[in-house]
């Protein structure tokens, strides 16, 4: 008897553990870091180093597409640690950004100029939407499916996103799926579709010639 009491506290402990490391997996985002900032191995830390250009294009030339300039730890190695990072979006006239996930981080949008539709999608599936004014923010929880369409045929619109990250990610769903390698009889029976159409999608997606 003692032998099989033993036995359950000792699972029931292990258990306890398990269910902690993964609730504390859940809820981290980028690891915590125990300097100031990460310097890169081979490189002059100074001004420079902290200092991001790349979004001086948008300001000097207006984009003729749908066009996102990042920031992140990728774009801006100076981000590596600091769970931070951000999107310059701009829309112009008819244009939408697809939907679209960031599996690790949530999402704030400030429109600067224009209108926006915005929407996401819970795990419930309940569709939040919202159009959105200069001067608005709207938040895309974490890891949810969402979207924003520049309905204005005229006009453009200006957006910036920050993230909790400093990689939040982007899994776009539209080049996900009709972008990648997966078999189209999987792809036809999970849209209840045919074969030729879910073919006809992906030469959509095909990288032109």
């Amino acid at each position: 008897m003692a032998m099989t009491s033993r036995t359950s506290i000792l699972k029931f402990f292990s258990l306890l553990i398990c269910s902690l490391a993964i609730a504390k997996m859940a809820i981290a985002g980028d690891p915590d870091i125990l300097t100031d900032f990460m310097a890169p191995p081979n490189g002059t830390v100074d001004g420079n180093f902290f200092t991001y250009t790349g979004m001086r294009v948008i300001l000097q030339d207006e984009p003729k597409n749908f066009t996102v300039l990042k920031a992140t730890s990728a774009e801006f190695p100076a981000l590596n640690g600091q769970s931070v990072s951000y999107a310059v979006l701009f829309f112009t006239p008819g244009t939408i950004n697809p939907p679209h996930t960031h599996p690790r981080s949530a999402e704030l949008l400030f429109l600067v100029g224009g209108t926006l539709e915005v929407g996401f999608v819970d795990t419930k599936n309940n569709l939040f939407t919202q159009t959105l004014q200069s001067g608005d923010m709207f938040v895309f929880p974490k890891g949810l499916v969402h979207f924003q369409y520049n309905a204005d045929s005229e006009n453009p619109a200006i957006a910036i996103s920050a993230f909790g990250s400093a990689s939040a990610g982007t899994v776009s769903i539209p080049s996900t799926l009709f972008a990648t390698n997966i078999d189209d009889n999987i792809l036809a029976l999970s849209f209840k579709t045919d074969v030729a159409t879910v073919q006809k999608l992906k030469a959509s997606f095909a990288p032109k010639p």
